[in-house]
């Protein structure tokens, strides 16, 4: 698997990112496990948690099969602080005590003394930005954390961010997909002009650019879920629909699967350094792991950005 630099610095990850969400719910440990050797095995190092990802669990499986199933050595390891759950509730606190504490309980999760990339999880209006900034710093400074960056940060918002940080942040990690372009707008140039590369969650259109939702929802998809149908909803009409049927038609002239032409799309675009993939099950991973990931002719990217782009 490909090998990026992140942004403008030094740190190496793969083209594909390993996303966690949903280990300790959906997934279980034993499926984890297996995704995560076969994840290394075809190449990939970078694997993405957070402090909230189920309540702790994520992070807690993955720190028991650290060491066990790859050596820590061989992977790039990101988590994020700022959002937490409590009694069922989402609260968003990136204050230095709370940025600090989820570090802390990150790092005894995971069974190892720093994270290699650590974000500030999401944009806080209830807390100066110097003061989550300043957690950041710190965080790096102690050695806790190699790297620091942004999540869910739009483009002032990333651009304010770094000019005051007194540490590069080298990532943001945003939602970007032939489905949801707006990142186009202004983090994508935003990100360029401060040398920051962009992670990006829900690359397959949170599960609609597969091409499984095309009339009918399947029982065992989120979109059939009591807690999750919301998460997918807005994709499965409309604008996201006639650009999913445009993305399958290419996909079988080129013999090749929605998945990867999906994600081939995203990771030439300029400014993406990672996608990052979130499979429940070992059969997902092994879908993402078998996509060729080559770049499309000139002709399909052309006519994928014209229906896919925003109005």
């Amino acid at each position: 698997m490909e090998q990026r630099f992140m942004g403008t610095s030094g740190l190496r990850v793969s083209a594909l990112t390993l996303g966690t969400m949903t280990w300790g719910n959906e997934t279980d440990a034993q499926s984890a496990g297996t995704m995560l050797r076969d994840f290394i095995d075809a190449g990939g190092t970078t694997i993405d948690t957070a402090f909230s990802c189920a309540e702790g669990r994520s992070e807690a499986i993955l720190g028991e099969l650290l060491g066990d199933v790859v050596p820590r050595s061989d992977v790039v390891l990101m988590s994020k602080a700022g959002i937490s759950h409590r009694n069922g509730k989402r609260m968003v606190d990136t204050s230095r005590r709370a940025m600090l504490a989820g570090l802390d309980a990150s790092l005894a999760r995971l069974g190892t003394d720093h994270l290699d990339l650590w974000l500030a999880h999401i944009w806080d209006e209830n807390v100066p930005l110097e003061e989550t900034l300043g957690a950041l710093e710190f965080a790096v400074s102690s050695g806790r954390v190699r790297y620091a960056g942004v999540s869910n940060y739009n483009g002032w918002q990333l651009a304010r961010a770094a000019t005051l940080s007194e540490v590069p942040l080298v990532a943001n990690q945003i939602e970007y997909s032939l489905l949801e372009r707006t990142a186009e707008q202004e983090v994508i140039p935003a990100a360029e002009h401060v040398g920051a590369g962009l992670l990006c969650w829900a690359p397959l259109g949170r599960g609609v650019l597969t091409g499984k939702y095309r009339g009918q929802i399947p029982a065992d998809s989120r979109g059939a879920s009591a807690t999750m149908s919301g998460y997918v909803e807005k994709y499965l009409d409309g604008r996201p629909a006639r650009i999913t049927e445009a993305l399958v038609t290419a996909a079988k002239g080129l013999r090749r699967t929605p998945l990867d032409v999906a994600l081939s799309w995203l990771l030439e675009h300029h400014g993406v350094t990672s996608a990052v993939v979130g499979p429940r099950t070992h059969g997902h991973l092994k879908e993402v792991l078998s996509s060729s990931l080559e770049p499309l002719p000139e002709q399909i990217t052309t006519v994928l950005n014209e229906v896919s782009k925003l109005n």
